[in-house]
């Protein structure tokens, strides 16, 4: 399909072709008429030299180098060079005994009119074919690696595509059955009426808007996350009502370090969720610091050990979710110690504001 873009491409193609074999032209008359006066004979002489030299250049270039030396069959190759040299031989020799036959008028007496004899005149041809083939290669490796950037940059791009849609296909597994319960439970207390719906109702309707508005940001202050977390916390208080005892200690962290949203928070509602009630309470330590843009984040929960102590799939998420947003700059370690459940997660060179 004939394009604007290529319809420009064959006109500069051609002026630039054209611009090469005007300047190899003069080439040819200064190479064979050096030092001799009788520039009209060297003229018409080179105009011979010219079709001889194009029909070897673009055989080579068009014909020889794509189907054979770029396609690696190098031992065909070499003998069809070696045919090329030799009819090439042949014909630039015939080239220039038409070329002495029609130029014969325009000597002048007692002039050399070609300062040069045949093998430098042999020479001189497929000097000029060296250059043209040359010129090819430099420019098929530079659109060679063009394209290989352009294609590089391409899948660079798809594969940014996919870690962002991945990543969010992770965040909007962080919330769904958390929501649900939380609505669940103030329908609960709708129909008792009690005195803790609004005050849920208001909670959930923060928690929402941090969801909603916060999670597409790249980062937030961290402060913003814990106090996201304590907000969380207190509406699974409501919840579990006296089942449920959760200690939250953040000494010693700085607020104005960002990090990815909702981070923390999965790890509070794994704990809930596959946490387990000992002597009628299931109890939560929450403990966050800050040590030079490090954030120390652990949270141990009352657990008995299971015959599958496997991590499950929130946990899974989550570790994919770090990969994504932290990799090598994060660990995750995880741990049943007698009746409790450990998770230890720092960050490094987290930025600041």
């Amino acid at each position: 399909m004939i394009t604007k873009d290529n319809i420009i491409k064959y006109i500069i193609t051609f002026v630039s072709h054209s611009i090469f074999w005007v300047v190899i032209y003069f080439f040819y008359a200064y190479f064979l008429g050096y030092g001799s006066s009788n520039t009209e004979y060297v003229n018409l002489f080179s105009g011979f030299l010219m079709p001889v030299t194009m029909l070897i250049s673009y055989f080579l270039i068009y014909y020889l180098i794509p189907n054979y030396l770029l396609t690696k069959r190098y031992k065909h190759f070499i003998l069809y060079v070696v045919y090329t040299f030799i009819i090439s031989v042949y014909l630039i020799i015939l080239s220039i005994l038409y070329g002495l036959i029609y130029s014969e008028g325009y000597k002048e007496v007692d002039t050399a009119p070609l300062t040069k004899t045949l093998p430098f005149i042999i020479l001189g041809v497929f000097f000029v074919v060296m250059i043209m083939v040359s010129l090819s290669l430099i420019m098929h490796n530079y659109k060679t690696i063009v394209k290989y950037e352009n294609l590089r940059t391409k899948i660079l791009q798809t594969q940014l595509q996919l870690k962002e849609q991945e990543l969010k296909f992770l965040k909007m597994q962080i919330h769904p059955h958390f929501l649900f319960n939380a609505l669940n439970t103030i329908y609960g207390f709708a129909l008792k009426k009690s005195d803790e719906a609004p005050e849920m109702i208001l909670k959930l309707s923060n928690l929402l808007d941090y969801i909603l508005y916060q999670i597409e940001k790249p980062q937030v202050l961290l402060k913003d996350e814990i106090n996201h977390l304590i907000d969380y916390v207190s509406l699974e208080k409501m919840r579990f009502h006296d089942t449920l005892e959760v200690t939250i200690e953040t000494n010693n962290y700085y607020e104005n370090i960002q990090i990815a949203p909702m981070l923390l928070i999965p790890f509070v509602e794994n704990s809930f969720k596959h946490g387990t009630i000992v002597n009628g309470k299931l109890t939560v330590g929450i403990y966050i610091e800050t040590k030079n843009n490090e954030l120390c984040f652990k949270i141990v929960n009352s657990s008995i050990i299971e015959k599958d102590n496997s991590k499950g799939i929130g946990l899974e998420n989550i570790e994919r979710r770090l990969n994504m947003l932290y990799p090598k700059s994060h660990e995750l370690i995880n741990n049943q110690i007698k009746n409790q459940f450990e998770v230890c997660l720092s960050i490094q060179n987290l930025k600041s504001i």
